[in-house]
């Protein structure tokens, strides 16, 4: 039984790495969000799981030792970052603090308590990135992957916590109109579950230094999946903002030349 430490544990994708890995390991969550993290634990503590966690924030790099200190974890799982690409454009240097800061006091601790496996939670955003959410989740990966540790990338992630789909139905249950930035505009999705289980999967490998990208299959053009999921409901496109981009890419031109298959991720 290991002892996985989880930053950000009670976001979108940090609480179902918690549930899928509470079973076989001992779970210690860091995450500012109090009530999201006691509701977790108190919901996995009354099925007899060893899942405990502090609230707390990556960018302090003493509350960050603390953790380390007192819960010595054998591996990391970093989730916690700030993930929306408009709010980092308006105020860059927060973006700079959690997710370039905060993950480097996560991989410092990691080092210094001689973590045997690492892996960073990033974004099909870092290629090519035009947005600060991307350039901040760039750097994170290069750090992560010249410490010997491994960066797991994938696209959208359907459901978490501010992406579309949830948005769009809170916009139909209200009687607005659907908004969408662009009709044109491609995007890989996943489900939460299918996402975490892919990470799991990249974590019993030996990637120590490489990016892992899942395969996320072929791009969706966000207006056909509005049909999918809400046919006829009528739209309002409000123009794109700062920072997104018409398709996104999973890997590099450089990247797709070396990359490797395995299973249901690639290798670089």
């Amino acid at each position: 039984m290991s002892k996985v430490l989880i930053t950000g544990g009670a976001g979108s994708i940090g609480s179902e790495l918690v549930r899928q890995l509470a079973p076989k390991n001992k779970i210690f969550i860091i995450d500012n969000n109090e009530t999201g993290m006691f509701d977790l634990c108190e919901e996995l503590q009354l099925k007899g799981l060893w899942v405990h966690g502090r609230v707390g924030d990556v960018r302090d790099m003493e509350t960050v030792w603390d953790v380390f200190s007192d819960f010595k974890p054998d591996k990391v799982t970093h989730c916690a970052a700030l993930k929306h690409v408009k709010p980092n454009e308006d105020y860059p240097i927060e973006a700079i603090t959690t997710n370039v800061i905060g993950t480097y006091n996560v991989l410092h601790q990691a080092k210094r308590f001689d973590v045997k496996q690492f892996i960073f939670i990033s974004t099909d955003k870092v290629v090519n990135a035009n947005s600060v959410m991307g350039q901040t989740k760039k750097l994170g990966e290069t750090m992560v992957r010249n410490a010997g540790y491994t960066a797991v990338r994938f696209g959208n992630v359907m459901g978490s916590r501010g992406s579309v789909v949830p948005f769009w139905e809170q916009q139909v249950k209200a009687g607005d109109k659907i908004t969408i930035t662009d009709k044109r505009m491609m995007r890989y999705f996943m489900s939460i579950p299918e996402a975490c289980t892919l990470v799991i999967e990249a974590m019993k490998g030996n990637h120590g230094g490489k990016i892992v990208v899942l395969d996320m299959g072929e791009l969706t053009n966000i207006l056909d999946l509005k049909e999918k999921l809400h046919p006829g409901h009528p739209i309002k496109v409000i123009g794109m903002r700062p920072g997104e981009t018409l398709s996104e890419k999973l890997m590099s031109q450089e990247e797709e030349l070396v990359a490797k298959k395995k299973g249901k991720y690639w290798i670089i």
